[in-house]
């Protein structure tokens, strides 16, 4: 049972980081760039 609750966490907190990475691209920013793909010179895409 708590392999179970250990592993739903997992799945949990890996959703949420999925979420913010996809949700921070469509707002224009980048973990490649530094966090502002308007300043990158395209290089983010």
């Amino acid at each position: 049972m708590g392999t179970f609750v250990a592993g739903a966490v997992v799945c949990v907190l890996a959703g949420l980081a999925i979420k913010s990475m996809v949700r921070d691209k469509k707002r224009g920013k980048s973990i490649q760039c530094g966090g502002d793909c308007r300043n990158c010179g395209g290089h983010c895409h």
